[in-house]
């Protein structure tokens, strides 16, 4: 699996970037992983849209989803004139299904997941957890034919059941909202502390911090990750690769 970050931000977008996006590509498939402010516009530097199979939105918060309605419009365009042959997938939470309202269910078709949901797209297996957020969301593990783990935590607090579904990932991509002198204001999301000692405790192969403040020294985050993990830490920035 290759693994490029098309946004990184948490609530909106710093000049130039974009809030939540995550392109995975392998053999048979191309699936996007939230699409909010901006990723639309720096996708298409890694994939041309036409060659986009799926995307899944974690939850319908807007730095995860604000382009989406963007790109059902490209994709009609581009089947009206003939440079893509097939609809876009778009999997949401069921619990969320009704917050959509896409205009054009003939090139762009919703599904719906839970918490047991199993997909398989191109070589990819995709699976889910329920993470501890202010509305429904998940987590997306995505295992390759070769058996990598890629693990995506979507917005969450602390909590065992990422540690669990994270288990011996060889990439944990986990958000990072805080510092750790901000710990306990803000429930549904992770301080770079907490986001290490999930990677530590997942015995990850390497953690990846994201969805980032917009203030500080982001470098800090790193440091204060790295006092609980003692593995491989990164912060995504745009246009960052990883192959696994």
């Amino acid at each position: 699996m290759n693994i490029t970050v098309i946004g990184c931000w948490g609530a909106y977008p710093e000049k130039n970037e974009a809030t939540s996006g995550y392109l995975v590509e392998s053999e048979g498939g191309k699936i996007l992983l939230d699409c909010g402010s901006g990723v639309l516009s720096r996708l298409q530097n890694h994939c041309p849209l036409e060659e986009l199979d799926a995307v899944v939105l974690t939850h319908t918060h807007a730095d995860h989803i604000a382009d989406v309605y963007s790109l059902e419009f490209a994709i009609l365009i581009l089947m009206q004139i003939g440079k893509r042959s097939k609809p876009l997938d778009i999997y949401v939470n069921g619990e969320e299904r009704g917050s959509f309202a896409f205009e054009y269910p003939d090139y762009v078709r919703v599904h719906s997941i839970d918490a047991d949901t199993v997909l398989t797209i191109g070589s990819v297996k995709l699976e889910f957890s329920e993470t501890v957020h202010d509305i429904p969301c998940f987590a997306v593990k995505l295992t390759s034919q070769e058996g990598k783990t890629f693990v995506y935590s979507g917005d969450t607090g602390y909590c065992q059941a990422l540690i669990d579904f994270s288990r011996s990932a060889d990439v944990l991509l986990i958000e990072s909202s805080f510092y750790d002198w901000q710990a306990g204001k803000m429930e549904w999301h992770l301080t770079a502390g907490e986001a290490g000692k999930i990677a530590a405790l997942a015995g990850v192969g390497q953690a990846i911090l994201t969805h980032f403040p917009h203030y500080g020294e982001l470098t800090q985050l790193a440091e204060e990750a790295s006092r609980h993990y003692a593995g491989p830490i990164r912060l995504a920035y745009c246009g960052m690769q990883v192959h696994i």
